[in-house]
């Protein structure tokens, strides 16, 4: 591959104003390295359209904020940094979504400063990389269907200390209380416990015997949210 395409633009200590096509030029590369994050982000992952337009939108705003401060890298990353996570401020971001901010900041910090060819190149790198993780389930666990949140309703006259152990013991490989609350005016308790279950495929089995303790109350069985999908 030709040294001139990994070259900056701006390389030249002579220049002291850019041109108007090499701004163009820049601008329209981050442009496009935007489109290709955004869409390698929207591979296997759930994602609002503003986030997504954003995503896309970054490194080129990224690449002019750099020029316009003369490559000067401290105070273009600390703009462009800035104007990048104020959306955390509000709304709760996954570690996806920092990943992905930060990965369009840096390919627009080096499109700004004039190294178009690094910019796709380290673009492509990690794009190829974030779609063999998402490929390869990285993460996610074998027996990630198997956690589940369960959540039993009981009349305040019954002692829950252990009349569900048994049962739980029977169907699943670990149990955990991790909440107790009071309900319906004190009269009834929810109780909250993290499960992993031996076999997803007796899920109503399991269900029809706890109703038999709990009164014929409500029970409700979900999926277990993970601290990976807060960050």
């Amino acid at each position: 591959m030709p040294e001139s395409v990994f070259r900056g633009l701006f390389d030249s200590q002579t220049a002291a104003v850019i041109p108007v096509s090499d701004f163009l030029l820049c601008m329209g590369v981050s442009l496009i390295l935007g489109l290709i994050l955004a869409f390698t982000y929207m591979y296997r992952t759930r994602s609002s359209k503003s986030f997504v337009v954003t995503l896309a939108l970054l490194p080129a705003v990224v690449c002019v904020v750099i020029m316009l401060v003369n490559g000067n890298v401290g105070t273009g990353v600390a703009v462009a940094g800035a104007f990048s996570l104020v959306r955390f401020r509000s709304v709760p971001g996954t570690a996806r979504e920092i990943c992905s901010l930060f990965l369009a900041t840096v390919s627009g910090l080096i499109a700004g400063m004039g190294y178009l060819g690094f910019a796709a190149l380290f673009t492509m790198v990690m794009c190829a990389v974030f779609l063999l993780y998402q490929l390869l389930e990285l993460g996610s666990g074998r027996n990630r269907e198997a956690w589940k949140m369960l959540t039993i309703i009981i009349p305040e006259d019954l002692d829950y200390t252990e009349i569900f152990s048994d049962i739980l013991q029977d169907y699943t490989s670990s149990h955990s209380l991790v909440c107790v609350k009071t309900t319906n005016m004190g009269s009834l308790f929810r109780l909250t416990y993290e499960v992993v279950l031996k076999d997803t495929g007796k899920e109503k089995e399991m269900i029809d015997k706890l109703r038999c303790r709990n009164g014929n109350l409500e029970i409700s069985l979900s999926r277990q949210e993970t601290l990976a999908a807060e960050l």
